[in-house]
């Protein structure tokens, strides 16, 4: 036979409630005890219990887009039918936590993503986190502002809140090849650099950084040169646009560069001339008894060519990143642009110089340009210097052959501490400042 006590109070030696029965209400202890449950005993619960921080499932599964989350509780998504956004709770406490999980295994199709509501995630407040693994089950506490929410169980160890990386770029395009044969010199590769407000090729103003995603591969491609027009009697080789460089990737608008156009050629079926071509800088003309026109460069990339003058006998000059072909001399080709990306200033993307009779060489835009040949003493174009997207220079006459054009580069600028290190096609790796720079003169690529 059981006993039962009946007592409004129950009180220690020191007169502090232990059990006050009052208007339905049973309070153990008083503020500041500590109750004690004896090794080997077991509180059941055969009723409700409140606040202990328990998670509370929901008997609702969620399938609409949207869903505002309260604390403390489990929640089952079904993505079947439509992706949706979970609205993390608002004003949370410390210790605060949240349980949702994928109740149709749908995520991988249609991904949950949290709206933090005025709270960080992981210490970040952007970008929204995102769940897309079927089956999965995510688990976060609320730690405070300082981090906000921290996951303690989501499948993963990786940042869902990945702060992007600021790289700022240089990326020039192969030069074009030069004409034969009193040919026009070469134009440069396309010029295009966002680093300390210096300018792009064309007169075109300095461009907005990449954003980067840690963890995303970006792809790295290096034009080649255009090849140079094949010295007479057959001409049988046309000179050749140089080649796109660019930097790609799933998450970025693609930095991509035009090659530089060729310098005007001899026609393989006897005397007559032909025009420089377009490109990232265009081609100067071919000078052989009439007059060729120089070709045009590419909006914010480069300048257009010289044309030829069958009166003072000259092939153009090639454009180049700074100017047009035979701006500082005729046949000359146009100067490139400095750049300090690196650390040091370095001229890339000059034109290549003409043919020339009165001037010994036509010279090559500043940045590698090739020079051209002069008819005093019949010599073949030069080409335009690798890895700076210059162009190469127009031959002389005699049948002798057109200069090729220059590979083109690109060029990375990370902060140090957020350089991963990872990378192929090896790029020439060194440090300015706090920076790191990642000169890439083959195809390769960097994963950030």
């Amino acid at each position: 036979m059981s006993s039962i006590i009946k007592v409004n109070t129950v009180q220690d030696t020191d007169g502090n409630n232990i059990i006050n029965e009052n208007a339905n209400t049973i309070t153990i202890g008083a503020s500041g005890d500590t109750i004690s449950i004896p090794a080997g005993a077991t509180l059941a619960n055969n009723g409700t219990a409140t606040g202990f921080a328990a998670i509370d499932w929901q008997s609702t599964v969620v399938t609409g887009a949207t869903h505002t989350a309260s604390a403390n509780q489990g929640i089952w998504i079904n993505t079947a039918s439509n992706a949706c956004t979970l609205t993390l709770p608002s004003s949370p406490s410390v210790g605060d936590q949240l349980i949702f999980s994928d109740f149709t295994r749908n995520w991988g199709t249609n991904a949950v993503t949290l709206s933090l509501n005025g709270s960080k995630f992981q210490g970040n407040t952007s970008p929204a986190p995102e769940y897309s693994t079927n089956g999965e089950t995510v688990h976060i506490v609320y730690s405070g502002s300082t981090q906000g929410w921290i996951p303690i169980n989501d499948g993963a160890v990786s940042l869902e809140t990945p702060q992007s990386v600021t790289a700022d770029f240089l990326v020039i395009a192969g030069g074009g090849g030069a004409g034969s044969d009193r040919g026009g010199g070469a134009g440069a590769g396309g010029y295009r650099n966002s680093f300390n407000n210096e300018t792009s090729g064309g007169g075109g103003s300095s461009e907005t950084a990449l954003s980067l995603t840690p963890g995303t591969t970006y792809t790295i491609t290096i034009g080649a040169g255009g090849v140079g027009q094949s010295g007479g009697p057959s001409h049988s080789t046309d000179a050749a646009q140089g080649n796109t460089s660019s930097i790609t990737g799933s998450d970025i608008t693609d930095i991509t560069t035009v090659g530089g156009g060729y310098g005007g050629q001899k026609a393989p079926a006897g005397p007559g001339s032909k025009n420089g071509g377009s490109g990232g800088s265009g081609g100067g003309g071919h000078r052989d008894g009439s007059t060729g026109t120089g070709g045009a460069g590419t909006s914010n990339q480069g300048f257009n060519g010289e044309d030829s003058a069958a009166t003072n006998e000259i092939g153009g000059g090639g454009g180049g990143a700074a100017e047009v072909g035979g701006a500082d001399v005729a046949s000359g080709g146009g100067d490139g642009l400095s750049s300090s990306i690196t650390g040091s200033a370095v001229t890339r993307a000059g034109g290549g110089g003409g043919h020339s009779t009165a001037t010994n060489p036509p010279p090559g835009g500043d940045g590698g340009g090739g020079s051209g040949g002069y008819d005093g003493t019949p010599s073949g174009g030069n080409a335009g210097a690798a890895n700076k997207g210059a162009g190469g220079g127009g031959s002389g006459g005699s049948g002798q052959a057109g200069g090729a054009g220059g590979s083109g580069v690109v060029i990375l600028r990370v902060p140090t501490s957020q350089y991963t290190g990872t990378t192929s096609g090896s790029p020439t790796v060194s440090t300015s400042g706090s920076d790191t720079v990642m000169v890439f003169n083959s195809s390769g690529s960097y994963t950030a």
